[in-house]
């Protein structure tokens, strides 16, 4: 571990066994072995997007990304997949140590892990979401603002940061807009313990999206993001494209084109028809959403793939925190890490000693 500043050494860093408070995302299509190990390797830690996997590709991930590297890294799952509970079974024999969400968990879900030794850590988007997580006895969350990129909540992270972290009394890690070291000192001074980030990982060396998708990235302003319903019914922030200006002149998908994409997203995912229809009715009662809203999310999922697989910006969608304007290359994710550690200090340095930033 390099020296740097020794507030930047949080107390859950000691639980989770990194150098360094900064967490990488599980991005889904982006948030690959590969990037997850770099990241684990760098002193960070780094989260494996296993919800657009197969239950085989989610093994095969993990004990690539362990024959990569000895550090600590996590999954995430998606909570309404139909084998989530066989995938929370292996992952707990097979030794990973950390598991965040891209729904809501249940109590059940939280209990099972925590009696494994197993750290949870949900991702919130409002005050009252992470009361009620805490009472289930996770170990952490990542409070993330509106800024962020992908499904987001309502509260700017300024915001919604210093309201989580007086609310309850575990870990908080702060996302939505984050990019740099200052990002970092100022989620300290809000309370949390540190940060997590998806579109500067996403933007560096080790990320396997296409070269023009990155570059489609590096050419966006702060300003060319959208927080649209029109992708699948949430509100989720993407770069503003032609393709999401078409979907929100068109915000109803007839359902012969939603569920096309459902089928494709079940081939890839090698999912029954069976798990299909149950994932769409839990999706409608666990998450409270309308018909229109399932036939809409079946379409997400291919959507991003189109661009973060396939390289297509012109019929996909790119999620997006709005931190991509200020973000102009992709360096290795150990330089990515090391540059933020080294800002936060400089700036810690400055404050303590009453300079200028």
């Amino acid at each position: 571990m390099s020296e740097y500043h020794r507030k930047l050494k949080t107390p859950f860093c000691k639980k989770l066994g990194i150098d360094y408070p900064i967490i990488q995302t599980g991005m889904g299509w982006v948030s690959t072995a590969k990037l997850t190990a770099a990241t684990s390797s760098a002193g960070a830690i780094g989260f494996l997007a296993t919800a657009t996997q197969t239950f085989e590709e989610m093994k095969k991930a993990v004990w690539e990304i362990k024959e990569n590297t000895d550090k600590p890294f996590g999954i995430n799952v998606r909570t309404d997949s139909p084998d989530i509970d066989d995938r929370l079974s292996w992952a707990i024999q097979e030794g990973v140590k950390v598991v965040s969400f891209a729904q809501a968990p249940n109590p059940d879900m939280v209990k099972k892990l925590s009696d494994s030794g197993v750290i949870t850590i949900p991702t919130i988007a409002a005050r009252r979401h992470a009361e009620k997580v805490a009472e289930w006895g996770v170990d952490a969350v990542i409070a993330q603002g509106q800024e962020g990129g992908g499904h987001t909540g309502e509260v700017p992270t300024a915001v919604l940061v210093p309201q989580v972290t007086k609310a309850i009394d575990i870990p908080v890690f702060a996302a939505g807009g984050i990019t740099d070291g200052r990002g970092l000192v100022a989620s300290l001074a809000w309370g949390a313990q540190g940060i997590a980030m998806g579109t500067r990982f996403l933007l560096s060396q080790e990320s396997e999206v296409p070269q023009a998708v990155k570059q489609a990235y590096f050419n966006a302003d702060v300003t060319d993001t959208v927080r649209t319903r029109s992708v699948d019914g949430v509100p989720q922030r993407v770069i503003n494209s032609q393709m999401v200006k078409s979907l929100e002149r068109n915000r109803i998908i007839k359902f012969p084109t939603a569920l096309k994409n459902a089928l494709k997203f079940r081939h890839a995912t090698e999912a029954s028809v069976s798990d299909l229809l149950t994932e769409a009715l839990s999706m409608k009662k666990n998450q409270d959403m309308t018909w229109a809203q399932v036939s809409l999310a079946a379409n997400a999922p291919m959507l991003t793939k189109a661009t973060m697989v396939d390289g297509n910006t012109e019929i996909g969608i790119m999620p997006t925190g709005i931190g991509l304007g200020v973000i102009a290359s992709a360096p290795s994710v150990l330089d990515i890490i090391h540059g933020i550690m080294a800002e936060a200090s400089e700036c810690l340095n400055a404050l303590t000693d009453n300079k200028a930033l």
